[in-house]
């Protein structure tokens, strides 16, 4: 009898193995494994933000590092780089939003003030179309909670732009031995990764080559969205149209924001002036123009240096962008192209054979 249950439990392991052995403590090693690697990726996700930021900005301001490692030690070139690194973006950056915030904060009070003092009558006055529409709606109590809604947005934001800067700093401070470790790290990744050497230096230069062409795709579409956007505004006659075609290209970086933010109250002003040509023809250029920049030649120019199709780098950004936030501009294709030359990875390895049929 016992006999029999033993030959059993054999034809069954050849049924379910072809024949092989199951190494049950191999599966033990890789279950733990499993476990560990995804306690470890719940414990660096509230950070992913900033390790992504950091290793894009380590990507792209390598080679100005290496000219301060030359000549200073490293503590020192990493220190020097992420100072320039702070100066060279971060900067200007806060004055434009600074400038943005205290304009729209502005423009706020203004209206509470006008409701509140009665003025809006008068303004009515000026603009018969609008006194029409205030005559069949309450026009103060809108204008009062459009108000107040804009003020739990601009508290909202200076919320979520604690959080920002805090993401920032740590972005930064990685960035540090980003650039000082960097040689170590690589080694690090091409010691612990399951391909080859060869496989796994591919996968690092797609990376590399996949952050350059969505960053200075993305810096070349807000320069092309800043230009468009000051030529209508130099067009229509608004003051200082070359400052604001610099503040919507550099909004226009921004993922979560973008040009509108800018061309569009332009649009209402125009709107409010009766200059009812001017504004369409801005709210038009604005929708049309300056917006096809962003979702037609961002992907072409992502794509083409990626070898991606435009559907696929396209799908790539913004499925980045709604699965991680700002930082999935940058994932989302990272992901695509690592996908691709990994497939071709076991496509290579299926053997010659497979290649045939």
């Amino acid at each position: 009898m016992a006999d029999r249950i033993k030959v059993e439990e054999a034809q069954l392991v050849e049924l379910t193995t072809g024949g092989e052995p199951i190494d049950v403590y191999l599966l033990v090693r890789l279950g733990f494994t499993a476990l560990f690697v995804i306690v470890t990726a719940l414990i660096v996700e509230p950070y992913f933000a900033s390790l992504t930021w950091a290793l894009v900005l380590a990507v792209l301001f390598v080679r100005p590092h290496r000219w301060f490692e030359s000549r200073v030690g490293p503590n020192t070139a990493a220190a020097l780089s992420v100072t320039s690194v702070a100066l060279i973006i971060v900067a200007p950056l806060l004055f434009i939003s600074q400038r943005l915030i205290a304009e729209a904060l502005a423009g706020v009070t203004y209206i509470q003030k006008a409701v509140s003092e009665g003025n809006w009558g008068a303004f009515l006055d000026a603009h018969p179309w609008l006194k029409w529409l205030g005559e069949r709606v309450d026009a103060p109590t809108i204008a009062a909670r459009i108000g107040e809604f804009l003020t739990n947005i601009g508290a909202s934001l200076l919320k979520q732009s604690t959080g920002q800067a805090i993401t920032l700093v740590l972005a930064f401070y990685l960035l540090f031995f980003f650039l000082r470790d960097r040689r170590t790290g690589l080694d690090a990744l091409v010691r612990l990764s399951p391909f080859s050497n060869v496989e796994t230096g591919k996968l690092i230069i797609r990376v590399r080559d996949t952050i350059h062409a969505t960053i200075f795709g993305t810096l070349a579409v807000a320069a092309l969205q800043g230009a468009l956007g000051g030529f209508m505004f130099w067009w229509l006659g608004f003051p200082s149209p070359a400052l604001w075609a610099v503040v919507m290209g550099v909004i226009s970086i921004i993922p979560v924001l973008g040009s509108f933010v800018i061309w569009i109250p332009a649009t209402i002003y125009l709107f409010l002036e009766d200059r009812w040509a001017d504004a369409i023809t801005l709210a038009l250029w604005g929708g049309v123009v300056i917006s096809t920049a962003d979702n037609v030649v961002r992907p072409l120019l992502v794509g083409e240096t990626l070898r991606l199709h435009t559907a696929p780098a396209f799908v790539a950004m913004l499925g980045g962008l709604q699965l991680f936030g700002a930082h999935g501009l940058i994932l989302g294709p990272i992901a695509f192209t690592m996908t691709t030359l990994m497939l071709e990875f076991w496509r290579r390895r299926s053997g010659p054979e497979q290649h045939e049929e």
